[in-house]
């Protein structure tokens, strides 16, 4: 399918909440495919008034028939034309009814801030801006802050466990180490590392019971750790080139990569052996996500989304 998922965003809230759809963005509309059977079920066509030239960024599900959607556009003024670009933007939209479902958000107001982050299970929305995580949740329109005051750089790659009793960072600005640093938000300060990364790290994700983390390394392996004692339990070597993404199934069995080599690969958690090399990808697979029931994923690359379904 011509699109992608939420390049820029996790885009693990692309699969509807009963693994029957996957959201696909595609220029300024929403595709919606059926995960059983690869058909498209329907074409939003996303459009808000006194905006053109919509960018959308992400769409991520919150409910079967909702989703939430960042994106920029052009003012669009009467009589006068086009105005400037608008700072990014949140909407949620009504998927049965193909309409807005709530009133638009500005997101990061003020500017100035790194990462932007969707976790569907924290149902919020994650800012990063001088040591400080502010959260943001699309449906209460509500949200926190965490701040961190040992953290005086950007970290570019950041993630949540579940419980948030912990946040992962990598790819921190000015730091010598490849090596995703461990926070316990509690007491707001660093207690660990992920030892053993050999380039940089380009996407970290909690397992669902948040036991375990695994990274996806440029240097071309996938390593999974324990938690909480950050110990690493299997590296997992096969991609040729960098890894972009990794991500477990619901269930806990699987772990899912992506890379530049245009491959999606399946690993067993339990024994860390390779159970597939789907090579369908014509282009670098830059992200990939599970269905909520674990039986299909997809992949992304800046063009394109690959749909598969276990057998």
């Amino acid at each position: 399918m011509e699109g992608h998922l939420a390049l820029h965003y996790s885009p693990a809230g692309a699969f509807s909440p009963d693994s029957s759809t996957l959201a696909v963005v595609s220029e300024e509309k929403i595709v919606l495919l059926g995960v059983n059977d690869g058909n498209i079920r329907k074409v939003l066509k996303i459009r808000v008034p006194s905006l053109a030239e919509l960018n959308i960024q992400s769409a991520n599900f919150l409910a079967t028939n909702q989703l939430f959607l960042l994106f920029t556009g052009i003012v669009s003024i009467k009589g006068k034309g086009a105005g400037g670009s608008t700072p990014l933007l949140g909407l949620e939209w009504d998927t049965i009814e193909d309409r807005s479902a709530s009133t638009m958000e500005s997101i990061g107001r003020g500017g100035g801030f790194g990462p932007i982050l969707y976790f569907p299970h924290l149902e919020n929305l994650v800012l990063y801006k001088a040591g400080t995580f502010e959260f943001w949740g699309p449906r209460t329109h509500r949200g926190g802050r965490l701040t961190i005051p040992d953290l005086t750089q950007t970290p570019n790659v950041y993630a949540f466990s579940p419980d948030v009793h912990w946040v992962l960072l990598a790819q921190i600005a000015m730091s010598t180490t490849p090596d995703p640093a461990v926070v316990e938000t509690k007491e707001r300060r660093f207690v660990d590392s992920l030892r053993g990364h050999d380039g940089t790290v380009l996407s970290i994700a909690f397992s669902r019971d948040g036991t375990k983390v695994v990274t996806a390394c440029e240097d071309g392996k996938v390593r999974i750790f324990s938690v909480p004692a950050w110990t690493l339990l299997r590296t997992l070597t096969g991609h040729n080139g960098p890894v972009h993404w990794a991500e477990f199934s619901p269930d806990g069995k699987w772990v899912a990569s992506v890379g530049e080599d245009k491959t999606a690969r399946v690993w067993s958690v339990e024994d860390g052996k390779l159970q597939q090399t789907l090579q369908e990808g014509r282009d670098p697979l830059l992200t990939v996500s599970f269905a909520p029931d674990s039986a299909a994923f997809a992949a992304s690359s800046e063009k394109a989304v690959w749909l598969w379904r276990r057998q």
